[in-house]
């Protein structure tokens, strides 16, 4: 039996399962936000239900956007889930759903009565985060390319010849007497069956490892399988959200290279928390995570044009690290003070094509093993 035929089984139990984790309360803690409005008498005349990728979170949970939703009489109510988690959900009831890029909104879409092209208010570049020896031994080795003391590129080609090697940090030079560089060379990742980083990760090495093609069958899913299998499977147990990771990252825990979204670490920086020996690589070769509202009703529509064209709330997207699509001097200005960390310009980053939705859950799979 195919990867479809399971699926359908899967997928009734892992719907089970998400709803009633949803309804017993994996939501977005929006009363931080409601108390605000409440206190200032702010009345907001439509309910919106939706369902958000986690790296949301704290953009729908933020007060001030709170009120400026409420100031366009909206009340937004968000659950977290997976970005390919949400197609295995029950949607009846909420008004959108709003995954981390366009493949698993392709998928949502399908299942939506509303026709046309889903609105994409914002978008933000994958990036590895890295502690500041790790970078300089990959530097030091060809493995990245450093462009100021706290910012760089991965070089992808060559990281992923390192991967595919099973190259240890003890083999590289400059590694020795840094105590947490032992084991095999490996950037942490979110579970790519569940979760859009690490899917759009393994579209972006198949693409290099496949010498700049993109995977659309079988075949060419299978040329780099062996390869994505040894970058999930070297992880151990992965997490189905980036932030966890990236927290334990920042808290100096972990592994020593994490894949995240770019507007995790500008928002950090924007808040002037303590970033320690932060580093951040750009890879050479990435997919950029276009946030995709998927409307489910004409209120879901109405929300995702208002979070594509309202002034206040594409500011504070930016806040929240995001790039609002069609507006880079936005981003440019906001970031200005933390160049040393961020590639406003992405220069010498090129976008790599990511596969059809069932190309990409195949890939995934077969990384799985």
């Amino acid at each position: 039996m195919g990867f479809r035929g399971h699926a359908a089984p899967v997928r009734r139990i892992l719907g089970i399962v998400l709803a009633v984790l949803l309804i017993g309360g994996v939501a977005v803690a929006v009363v931080a936000g409601r108390k605000s409005q409440e206190s200032e008498g702010a009345t907001a005349t439509k309910t919106v239900r939706g369902v958000i990728g986690s790296e949301k979170a704290e953009f729908f949970a933020d007060p001030d956007v709170v009120k400026a939703l409420a100031a366009k009489g909206f009340t937004v109510k968000a659950e977290t889930a997976g970005s390919w988690a949400m197609e295995q959900l029950p949607l009846k009831g909420y008004d959108f759903a709003f995954p981390g890029s366009k493949a698993p909104a392709d998928e949502l879409l399908r299942k939506s009565a509303l026709k046309g092209t889903p609105p994409r208010p914002f978008y933000s570049p994958l990036v590895v985060v890295a502690h500041s020896g790790a970078a300089r031994v990959l530097a030091a080795n060809g493995l990245a390319r450093m462009g100021g003391k706290a910012t760089g590129t991965l070089l992808m080609e060559p990281y992923l010849k390192a991967a595919g090697a099973d190259r240890t940090w003890q083999q590289l030079d400059g590694a020795a007497g840094q105590s947490e560089l032992t084991g095999t060379v490996f950037i942490t990742t979110t579970d790519p069956v569940a979760s859009n980083s690490g899917a759009l990760y393994l579209a972006a090495a198949s693409y290099v490892a496949d010498g700049g093609k993109v995977a659309t069958d079988d075949a060419s899913v299978g040329r780099t399988a062996p390869l994505l299998r040894k970058l999930v499977t070297v992880q151990g147990a992965q997490q189905t959200s980036s932030d966890a990771p990236f927290r334990d990252f920042i808290s100096g825990v972990g592994n020593p290279l994490v894949l995240v979204y770019e507007s995790q670490v500008a928002s950090l920086l924007m808040r002037e928390q303590e970033v320690g020996d932060l580093v951040v690589l750009y890879p050479d070769t990435t997919v950029a995570s276009d946030h995709t509202l998927v409307p489910l009703t004409e209120l879901g529509r109405a929300l995702g044009e208002l979070l594509s064209t309202d002034k206040r709330l594409r500011e504070l997207a930016v806040r929240h690290g995001y790039r609002p699509q069609g507006a880079a001097p936005e981003f440019t200005a906001a970031t200005a003070a933390h160049t040393a960390y961020l590639n406003q310009k992405l220069t010498g980053v090129r976008q790599a094509p990511v596969p059809t939705s069932k190309v990409l859950h195949a890939m995934a799979q077969r990384a799985r093993g």
